[in-house]
């Protein structure tokens, strides 16, 4: 479980093809490192959550099934490509964010990026399988970054993104045409689905539809 604030950023190191498919992923991140980062940990990269098999004092190592390269960017990474790093959540840690999974749902490009006041206006194509889980002032993880969705609009969304977050993720240095990974907010997933089966219950009361949009 992550909240999706990074602290940390990374540089890809090595992008090791393994015969049988998928890739062994080195990143450097000493910072992060230096916190405590054990082989077996989950490490979000990029907002996917991935598990440490080999560390050492500046790199970290990963297994990347095929999976996760057809369900996320992580396939088209390239050495010196800088990644957000994000260490998984403790008990007792500050969630400033929201609850992120790191389980990626679509991949989408950035459609435009503008200057907005001191930051950007992000533009980011909306796949129709996430329609309903994108709505304004909502949550949603872009390469593992926790942001408030500022405009839905067809077949896109906007994000207000403030020079801090610009400065340290990766989506400052992205431009249009750039592919991200995104997230959608696991509560929006749970309440629509719950509203759903409440919709298709033919004994449904207004109580218990009602109770299910409270969620």
């Amino acid at each position: 479980m992550f909240t999706g604030l990074i602290a940390h950023l990374g540089r890809v190191v090595a992008v090791e093809r393994d015969p049988r498919g998928g890739v062994r992923l080195v990143i450097e991140a000493p910072d992060a490192i230096a916190e405590g980062v054990a082989p077996k940990d989950s490490v979000a990269i990029d907002g996917v959550c991935l598990t440490v098999v080999a560390r050492d004092e500046r790199t970290l190592a990963f297994d990347v099934v095929p999976e996760s390269i057809e369900r996320t960017t992580l396939g088209s990474l390239q050495t010196n490509d800088s990644v957000n790093v994000e260490l998984s959540l403790r008990f007792g840690d500050r969630i400033g964010g929201h609850l992120v999974y790191g389980h990626v749902d679509a991949t989408a490009a950035i459609v435009a990026k503008t200057r907005e006041g001191q930051g950007h206006r992000l533009a980011i194509a909306l796949p129709e399988s996430l329609a309903p889980y994108i709505v304004e002032k909502g949550y949603v993880a872009v390469e593992g970054v926790s942001l408030t969705v500022a405009a839905v609009r067809p077949g896109r969304f906007e994000i207000a993104l403030i020079p801090e977050t610009s400065e340290r993720t990766t989506l400052g240095r992205k431009d249009a045409g750039s592919p991200v990974n995104l997230e959608i907010d696991p509560i929006a997933r749970y309440a629509l689905g719950a509203a759903e089966q409440y919709f298709r219950a033919p004994s449904a009361t207004s109580d218990e539809l009602a109770w299910a949009f409270e969620i």
